[in-house]
């Protein structure tokens, strides 16, 4: 970005809350259901019908709000926001506007180092719309209603973030947050956790913002930096040109990785809010607080610092182990059975397993080597039973089998050499028979000290300890 120019960028993130139902209906919520299968009377505003308030989605919504510590309302209100389109059947969509159940808020982000602090101006609860397909329809709009009525909450920042960076650390730090909360699934291509990016740029110094724009719809972190940068060349090149940002509405479209308009933007009043007639008041109490507050997990922040603290780990370790709920539990749960091996367990976690999982398109809960037979690779290690290059070999059979780590090793016959007197017989008959190398170590050149391990362990099948061996080819040769 030209360095004359800052970016001021606020985010509202659309979170399905994962309910059974749906917000004012009995209506299931499963997706993937045959089109128009899961929209019930209520969901499409048909006379005679009235909506109830689903008491889990209020539920879910002062989990979030407290584990922001943010403010709770102790009366909130929902109102009509009034549009047509044809995929909101009623005509309106319930929302919450004067009145949102959570307020003033905050999260803490870390970008290169540095901790900043973002501001989380509200989160309200709403009904979610249906979708309009334009695929297989020639020419024509195909209406799905299933997800009409679906509860969300959609949580509004400050316009705090500086950068697209800044604004990616941040949705993902709001993701992993509504999971560790299990208030949300966080599944993106389903559409469960989405993003709307409001960009404009002023000239750097100045304190009044620029003429925002609105990017809507974007779902995954990947699509939010690259629509939120080229958005902020566009504004520049825009300006720069002699021409006026227009507040506005606009698309990213990925394959042409651009954003163009589609519509301009609406202000409140164009939406004619008003207090729903249906729907009574909600009233949080403080007892009510009081016990969703006593079930809150640890969560991210605190558990990366008592990670940090207890197990000795180091920052980006702690902060890739707690980056999911399930993978923190995977690798206390290692910890535990192999005897307390933190270093160890953090270091095959964040290396061998997530790469292997990463190349397979897995989550940690679907990891083919579950904690207990991890934990007994690694206590095989701890113990000097076999090498960490061995290790890896155990760890390839126990992704694509059954057998426990002492099976391998014992089928295999896999167990390290410990026998000196034996290690010390293959290391003297290398030497022998390599004068070459031995003479250009003793001359200096280091990397030769390399080939001769090289034997070493070719001899022994890679069963001596590298540790052992390095120190007493580097005695004799020194002798």
């Amino acid at each position: 970005m030209n360095s004359q120019w800052e970016a001021v960028i606020g985010l509202e993130i659309h979170t399905q809350l994962s309910t059974k139902s749906k917000i004012f209906s009995g209506a299931a919520t499963a997706y993937g259901a045959e089109p128009n299968t899961q929209a019930c009377a209520v969901d499409l505003g048909l006379p005679g019908v009235l909506p109830v308030l689903n008491k889990d989605a209020v539920r879910k919504a002062v989990t979030f709000g407290l584990a922001i510590d943010a403010e709770i309302a102790p009366h909130s209100v929902f109102a009509r926001k009034n549009y047509f389109y044809p995929d909101l059947p009623k005509g309106y969509q319930i929302s919450q506007f004067e009145l949102p159940i959570v307020g003033n808020g905050h999260l803490d982000i870390e970008v290169d180092g540095e901790t900043k602090r973002i501001g989380i101006t509200r989160a309200h609860l709403e009904e979610d719309a249906g979708k309009s397909l334009h695929e297989d329809f020639h020419g024509l709009t195909g209406i799905d209603l299933n997800r009409a009525g679906t509860p969300l909450l959609e949580i509004v920042s400050e316009p705090d973030m500086r950068s697209a960076k800044e604004a990616v650390a941040y949705m993902r730090k709001l993701h992993e947050l509504v999971r560790y909360l299990e208030i949300c699934d966080g599944n993106m291509q389903e559409g469960s956790f989405r993003c709307d990016a409001n960009v404009s740029v002023r000239p750097k110094g100045q304190a009044e913002f620029g003429t925002r724009a609105e990017i809507k719809n974007i779902n995954s972190f990947k699509f939010v930096e690259k629509a939120i940068n080229h958005e902020i060349e566009r504004q520049i090149d825009v300006i720069e040109s002699g021409g006026k940002v227009v507040q506005e509405t606009r698309l990213y479209d990925a394959n042409k990785d651009e954003t163009r308009s589609m519509r301009s933007k609406e202000e409140a009043n164009d939406y004619r809010y008003f207090p729903d007639p249906d729907l009574l008041p909600v009233l949080i109490e403080e007892s009510l607080k009081d016990e969703i507050r006593a079930t809150l997990p640890e969560l991210p922040d605190a558990k990366k610092q008592r990670f940090i603290d207890q197990y000795a780990l180091d920052n980006e370790s702690a902060t890739t182990l707690t980056s999911s709920r399930e993978l923190a539990d995977f690798y206390e749960t290692v910890v535990k059975q192999s005897g307390g091996e933190a270093k160890l367990a953090g270091n095959w976690l964040t290396g061998d397993v997530l790469g292997a999982l990463n190349k397979a398109g897995l989550e940690i809960g679907d990891c083919p080597v579950n904690a207990e037979r991890l934990a007994g690779l690694i206590k095989r290690i701890a113990d000097n039973t076999i090498s960490g290059k061995t290790a890896k070999q155990v760890f390839d059979k126990l992704w694509n089998g059954s057998d426990s780590a002492d099976e391998i090793i014992e089928k295999e016959g896999l167990v390290q050499i410990t026998d000196m007197s034996a290690i010390e017989a293959i290391v003297d008959k290398v030497i022998a028979a390599n004068p070459v190398p031995v003479e250009q170590y003793r001359a200096g050149k280091d990397k030769a000290l390399m080939a001769l391990v090289g034997q070493i362990m070719k001899e022994t099948q890679g069963k001596a300890n590298p540790g052992e061996v390095n120190k007493m080819l580097i005695a004799k040769l020194k002798s």
